[in-house]
């Protein structure tokens, strides 16, 4: 079993929801030296705040993951033996930017698993999107379901993921992808291109009207964050896991509807909902099978809904309470 202690470990979009969580539990692994890459288009630097706490070594760079002489010279300098990558343009932006958002993430892919074949460092732990299956054609969708991609950003996960297990195939690199499924919890982006929960939290605490596109019958496999990080660290440890994709579900699914409701009842909230159309590229149905990685590294979820939800609410009822943005991203 490989280690993260006293390696020199860099995670490309650390600053972010999925990425900062993930940067607090290497922390855990007491690695030699901790690197963050961001260029903060929805990360931010506060997130880090509780890694730096235990962490006062660790190193932030403000950069764009895509750029191939930028990322050596920092992989160079820092001596990096193993990289996580999870820089991303998200899906909501591909609606709007889409060739921006396909061109970043392929670029970024390709990237990392270039300077990978040049040697500069030893391990790549790639971040793919349940995205990339589009809506359920069976349940439990596991890794061998149809890739679907519904919009360009799922797209271009897609093809991130080929060409990570590409350069895995022909250059023998050290490869392994996780697939995640609906990521929540504390510090998920509540400002531009937030995610349900946080918006529906904000609503409600508010007073305001939550609005749900399309019946709200659509479903979600939501996975709490730091299950996913530390199944990260895990498939990090676990060599059987190179040169394949290891879906992190919660193996539930959950409608927007349900989940709303949820919600309301932790908060004693009662405000209305009002329905609109449907979103583009959205798709209806996500349940995950994590049985590979059930198999290969023993994940096993334990964070349910109701505790992980309570969490998560109280987290942005504190924030939004001080009047801040917090540290979501």
């Amino acid at each position: 079993m490989l280690k993260l202690s006293g390696k020199s470990v860099l995670v490309t979009g650390g600053a972010g929801f999925i990425g900062s969580h993930l940067v607090d539990r290497i922390v855990r692994e007491a690695p030699g030296n901790l690197v963050v890459i961001d260029n903060l288009f929805l990360g931010k630097e506060e997130n880090l705040d509780q890694a730096r706490r235990a962490f006062p070594s660790l190193k932030f760079y403000r950069q764009n993951a895509s750029d191939f002489e930028a990322m050596k010279r920092i992989i160079s300098t820092e001596a990096v033996e193993a990289v996580f990558n999870l820089a991303v343009a998200p899906l909501p932006v591909s609606l709007g930017n889409p060739r921006w958002t396909v061109g970043n993430n392929i670029a970024t892919t390709t990237v990392v698993c270039e300077l990978l074949r040049e040697g500069y460092y030893q391990t790549l732990i790639h971040f793919s999107s349940s995205e990339a299956y589009g809506s359920a054609q069976y349940i439990p969708m596991d890794e061998n379901h149809p890739l679907l991609p519904f919009t360009p950003y799922a797209a271009s996960k897609v093809a991130g993921d080929h060409v990570a297990l590409s350069y895995c195939k022909t250059f023998g690199v050290d490869v392994a992808i996780l697939r995640p499924f609906n990521n929540f919890g504390p510090r998920q982006n509540e400002g531009a291109y937030a995610g349900v929960i946080p918006i529906v939290i904000g609503r409600a605490l508010r007073g305001e009207p939550v609005i749900i596109h399309g019946d709200g019958e659509q479903t979600r496999d939501f996975i709490f964050v730091r299950e996913v990080a530390d199944a990260a660290v895990r498939i990090y440890e676990e060599p059987a896991t190179r040169g394949q994709i290891l879906n992190i579900a919660s193996g539930h699914e959950l409608s927007i509807n349900r989940l709303a409701r949820a919600i309301f009842e932790i908060l004693d909230s009662e405000v209305p909902i009002l329905y609109e159309a449907c979103r583009p590229g959205d798709v209806l149905r996500h349940c995950g099978g994590a049985d590979l990685a059930r198999r290969l590294i023993g994940f096993e979820p334990r964070v349910t809904l109701k505790d992980g939800l309570a969490e998560t609410v109280a987290w942005y009822r504190k924030m939004f309470a001080v009047g801040g943005r917090g540290n979501g991203g």
